[in-house]
């Protein structure tokens, strides 16, 4: 296989579906597109099983300008990098060993980047954009959507507000271009030694808006709270599953004698923490986001100052802050199983709390009948869960039992 057919063999894989999120290249296993968060196998060009010379032939070809990445990949082990294919998309890619060969995964990022509504997430996550300083984190897995609902901020902030803006990604993912606002994209390896360094060298660069790719270590951290405490909006990510335990995360990266401190500082500065999980469509068609949103109030900033205890939590300062814009994961879970949206057994099985979401869906005929799949052998349709109770006088905690 020569390095020139690997452009072919990832835009022949890109043709399985238009739903198409990632490129697996594993050693032992044919190529593998990721389509709604499940693996389906590919023969692009009649290629079948790898071999592990032609999955180092496929490193060394998407490494082939990239010298930065290649010499980290040597020393290390694994490597981060981005990869064009002209006038198609983009990729982010991770190169890594295992088992004495080279695995690669691709993921697809689209040129287009994507606005609010093509993402369909809640409408007040624009008020970030309006917001003068402060942090705003997104959590979620990886693959949850983080940066596609970041990359939609910033682009509402390019697009609105005269200021200058600066992201610092590894490696970068969705290209901006100036429009009201002029920004500028760093790249950890190319452009910068690391996010810690390239965050201390933004606040000499007059930036209003700093993008932070990962929180991932201490120095990075205390430098964004000192960027958030200084003036200025500073926008990350981190591989947590909801707010508290992103506060718990923070806190955790800091000496235990300096707990208090942190906490009072993380409440003075945080303005939203954002989570995000995927959860397949009932229809089949693709995933939406469910989207937890938790802002800064008076409550939330106690809670997270003193620290949570029973009753006084942040999911109940998101439960009772509706008014204030907030949303809980299993509410917006439930929501889109009533309208059909999702299916009852991946919202359970994408809940934080799946009993408190059981007594909620009320009229269910019983727990069995809607998570087990119908003849065909297809998940059964939402609208099942609300079928009318036969015995009224079974409650909805015997049924859970």
């Amino acid at each position: 296989m020569s390095l020139l057919d690997v452009a072919p063999i990832i835009e022949t894989m890109l043709q399985a579906s238009e739903n198409v999120s990632d490129l697996n290249f594993s050693t032992g296993q044919k190529p593998q597109v990721e389509i709604n968060g499940t693996l389906h196998s590919s023969n692009p060009l009649g290629l079948g099983t790898l071999s592990a010379f032609q999955t180092e032939m496929i490193a060394m070809s998407l490494l082939r300008d990239n010298p930065e990445a290649a010499a980290q990949l040597a020393q290390r082990g694994t490597t981060d990098l981005s990869w064009s294919l002209p006038a198609r998309c983009r990729f982010r890619v991770n190169i890594f060993q295992q088992r004495g060969s080279y695995s690669i995964v691709m993921r697809v990022i689209p040129h287009e980047i994507p606005s609010f509504d093509s993402l369909v997430i809640p409408s007040q996550l624009g008020e970030i954009c309006e917001l003068r300083n402060g942090l705003v984190l997104l959590t979620g897995p990886t693959g949850s959507g983080k940066s596609s609902t970041l990359a939609a901020i910033i682009d509402q902030i390019n697009a609105t507000k005269y200021y200058h803006i600066v992201t610092i990604e590894d490696p970068i993912e969705f290209l901006h271009e100036h429009k009201r606002s002029t920004i500028n994209q760093r790249e950890v390896g190319s452009d910068t030694k690391d996010f810690a360094s390239a965050l201390r060298a933004a606040l000499r660069q007059a930036p209003k808006v700093i993008l932070v790719g990962e929180m991932r270590d201490l120095e990075t951290a205390e430098i964004a709270l000192e960027a958030a405490e200084t003036g200025h909006l500073v926008l990350s990510t981190l591989h947590t599953i909801d707010a508290s335990k992103t506060i718990d995360r923070i806190i955790g990266l800091y000496p235990k004698n300096e707990e208090k401190i942190i906490r009072t500082r993380l409440a003075q500065t945080f303005r939203y923490i954002v989570s995000q999980r995927l959860i397949p469509k009932a229809d089949g068609s693709g995933r939406i986001a469910a989207v937890e949103i938790m802002k800064s109030n008076p409550r939330t900033r106690e809670y997270i100052e003193k620290g949570e205890t029973d009753g006084k939590t942040l999911l109940d300062a998101i439960r009772d802050g509706a008014i204030d814009g907030m949303q809980d994961f299993d509410s917006v879970i439930l929501d889109m199983i009533r309208r059909g949206v999702i299916t009852t057994k991946d919202g359970l099985s994408y809940s934080t709390n799946q009993n408190n979401l059981l007594l909620q869906l009320k009229g269910l005929a019983s727990t069995e009948d809607y998570l087990k799949d119908d003849s065909n052998g297809a998940k059964q349709d939402s609208s099942a869960a609300f079928k009318p109770i036969e015995d009224p006088s079974k409650s909805v905690l015997d049924m859970i039992e």
